[in-house]
């Protein structure tokens, strides 16, 4: 058996490989036209949009596509209630799903920008840089991971592995909708090629932070601040305790962060406030370390409540676990580096403390490298960039990972390491 951690690209695989020297105007102009269609999360018009063009794109690949609607995501609102955001739907894609080996491809549709943004355009910094919503952050990884695919299923090693993709409405909102889909596939598969954006030197993240998102509403009693204060019980007072409370739990566990990201109460400073909400996140290295901040979270609520009128309550919970590297998730990493050398790509492997589906496809068992995206910067701001040359690049070194897995399965290779058993 070839051991992953020696192996190269099979020299028979360079040819393919040239069948993209030609692709960069289709992928750059295809990032183009997906970038300025405004996807927003939140913007389920949009994302379906965006839908409808990748079932074009994508019917070259397969036929075999399902549209799948999501559940509704459910936030806190400022007035402290429960509201639901209807999401865009999600595409699956599949192709030989009877081949021996079988990979997870995912990239998501939505943007962090929402539909009223500014930040509609596409503009050129310079002649190798483009500005512009989602370019990097994830329209640019989608051409990545088709081109990638289309070289695939030109060679004549693509019987060998089967592959199903997931386009997801929500990432950026943490997967909600689509968490289910994830680990519903994660059944189905043996690795997973996720097109985030790679870090801006091209390097490839490793191991990575789980994540919680939390609300909490103080509930106090309203009273005139001037005749009859001492009948009101503050509600901003009650939750900033809270909030200061919960940022002293910084630094006490090695590699949890608490962050207060958002205060809304209050109103006219004549009246005694009775509601105030407050959001933050939670960031956190192992999995174990969830029931740790829960019951500290807890304990702090706990106490607070016990004053007379003031009443907290808590919503929310840990949407990603963290991603902790497996030792086939390594080796997987391992082969990645070792085709990226033989490109002339050198590669790094990083941790990080960003989330992505990634981690939900950890958790779920499944082996995988989640920033095979392209390289750029300053995503999740009006000044995300994208290296144009690096369309072609990214494809190639994903269609590098593809063709040699199925190069040694034809070629006998079990991939022990990879498969652990078939699914």
């Amino acid at each position: 058996m070839v051991k992953p951690t020696n192996s190269t690209l099979p020299p028979d695989v360079f040819p393919w490989l040239d069948l993209l020297n030609d692709q960069h105007d289709e992928m750059l102009n295809r990032t183009i036209e997906l970038a300025e269609i405004n996807s927003g999360s939140l913007n389920q018009d949009g994302v379906n949009q965006i839908l409808e063009k990748l079932k074009v794109l994508t019917e070259r690949l397969s036929k075999d596509q399902e549209r799948i609607s999501v559940p509704p995501w459910e936030v806190v609102d400022d007035n402290g209630e429960t509201i639901q955001h209807p999401l865009g739907d999600a595409l699956r894609v599949r192709k030989r799903p009877e081949a021996p080996l079988q990979v997870f491809m995912c990239g998501h549709m939505d943007t962090v920008f929402p539909k009223e943004s500014p930040f509609q355009k596409v503009r050129w910094l310079d002649e190798e840089t483009i500005n512009g919503p989602g370019v990097t952050d994830l329209k640019g990884g989608i051409l990545v991971m088709l081109k990638a695919l289309e070289v695939l299923e030109q060679s004549p090693w693509a019987k060998h592995i089967g592959w199903e993709i997931l386009f997801n409405p929500d990432e950026e909102i943490g997967s909600p909708g689509s968490a289910p889909l994830i680990e519903e596939a994660a059944q189905r598969v043996h690795f997973g090629m996720i097109f985030e954006p790679c870090f801006p030197d091209g390097n490839l993240a490793g191991q990575r932070k789980g994540s919680g998102n939390f609300t909490v509403v103080s509930h106090g009693k309203a009273a005139h601040a001037g005749r009859e204060h001492h009948l009101g019980r503050n509600a901003i007072r009650a939750l900033c305790d809270f909030i200061s409370a919960m940022d002293d739990l910084n630094g006490q566990r090695p590699g949890i962060t608490f962050n207060p990201g958002y205060i809304h109460g209050g109103g006219p400073t004549n009246i005694v406030p009775d509601r105030c909400i407050h959001k933050f996140n939670v960031r956190l290295e192992h999995p174990d370390d969830e029931q740790w901040c829960l019951k500290k979270l807890s304990k702090i609520i706990d106490t607070i409540n016990q004053r007379d009128g003031i009443q907290l309550d808590l919503y929310g919970g840990f949407t990603r676990k963290p991603k902790v590297m497996s030792p086939a998730n390594e080796q997987l990493l391992s082969l990645a580096r070792s085709i990226g050398h033989e490109l002339g790509v050198p590669l790094e492997i990083k941790p990080t403390g960003g989330c992505c589906d990634g981690n939900n496809l950890a958790s779920a068992g499944i082996p995988n490298i989640d920033t095979l995206g392209v390289q750029g910067g300053a995503i999740h701001s009006e000044q995300e960039y994208l290296n144009v040359k690096s369309l072609v690049s990214r494809a190639r070194l994903s269609a590098a990972i593809l063709l040699t897995l199925a190069y040694n399965k034809a070629n006998g290779d079990q991939l022990e390491w990879l498969t652990g058993g078939e699914k």
